[in-house]
């Protein structure tokens, strides 16, 4: 007696909503993962580029919740934020739909705007995790990230296939906030680390050595750093046109963790000193360049070109 073919498990839908640097990623990667993934983004340019890698692609965060009722976010601003949980609001109660969406935010903004978004979120019957994420768009593209998850525990649970499908750790930091502050912290490091790199490659090329082999050779020893890692081959190779971060996107960052470490009164001298060399990147062009680009504000100051 013949078997029957067994049916094919149907894929598990989700939205992703912003589909810049890490959101394209993000999404491509679920995609691959084994999931149907609705894309949203303003952009025309990139909703071409984006519809061959996911299953569709809208401009309209309003078509999400006919797709799924688990939701990602990747943001530029509060504001784009807060418009995107007004419409999600509008589309559920239109729709009437009667189960509880959830929506993983994982952009760098203040703590009060996700709380503010939570709430907004929260009076239309839609839960919300703060989920930040740890890593570059580079590493993004291989699944190199780290999530800081935060908010109830079970809406979190729910999301731990996702997260296995473009992270490579994932941490649950307990109650909603804790994620972003997690990411303060973790962001902190990354803006003194990555001066910290630019500085190393600098010293070794005004010594005279190879600093083709220096990011194996430094990075192989107590010297090293994820930043040395990522971006130390882009300082090298001033491919810094090549963004995974922007430096006008992390001037957003760097504001909102001067503003934390002002509230409470931490003194960050390290942190300090990074922002003038971050804000002469700024001035000298590289707005829309890497964030490796302060390896040229240092060879400026060094009498290089």
């Amino acid at each position: 007696m013949k078997n029957k073919a067994t049916k094919p498990k149907a894929k598990t839908k989700l939205g992703v909503i912003g589909l810049g640097i890490m959101g394209s990623s993000i999404s491509s990667n679920l995609q691959k993962s084994g999931f149907d993934v609705l894309g949203v983004e303003l952009s025309a340019p990139i909703r071409k580029k984006m519809k061959p890698l996911l299953y569709e692609v809208h401009a309209d965060p309003s078509a999400v919740l006919q797709h799924s009722l688990k939701i990602i976010t990747s943001l530029p601003s509060s504001k784009a934020l807060m418009n995107v949980c007004q419409a999600l609001c509008k589309s559920k109660q239109a729709l009437k739909i009667k189960g509880t969406p959830i929506l993983m935010e994982t952009s760098t903004l203040t703590l009060k705007d996700k709380m503010a978004a939570r709430d907004l979120l929260l009076a239309g019957g839609i839960h919300m995790i703060d989920a930040p994420l740890s890593g570059t768009g580079a590493q993004a593209k291989t699944k190199d990230l780290s999530i800081y998850a935060s908010g109830d525990a079970k809406d979190v649970k729910l999301f731990k296939a996702i997260f296995e499908g473009f992270s490579r750790s994932n941490y649950f930091v307990g109650e909603f906030g804790n994620g972003m502050k997690m990411k303060l912290v973790a962001n902190l490091l990354v803006a003194i680390h990555n001066v910290a790199a630019a500085e190393a490659v600098l010293f070794a090329k005004k010594l005279g050595l190879d600093t083709q082999n220096l990011i194996g050779i430094i990075g192989d020893g107590a010297g090293g750093s994820r930043m040395l890692q990522v971006r130390g081959p882009m300082m090298v190779a001033k491919t810094w046109s090549q963004a995974t971060m922007k430096n006008e996107v992390w001037q957003k960052d760097m504001a909102i963790i001067y503003q934390a470490l002002d509230d409470i009164n931490v003194p960050a001298p390290l942190f300090a000193a990074c922002i003038p060399i971050y804000n002469a990147a700024m001035s000298q062009g590289h707005a829309l360049d890497d964030t490796a680009a302060v390896y040229a504000v240092l060879e400026r100051m060094a009498g290089g070109s």
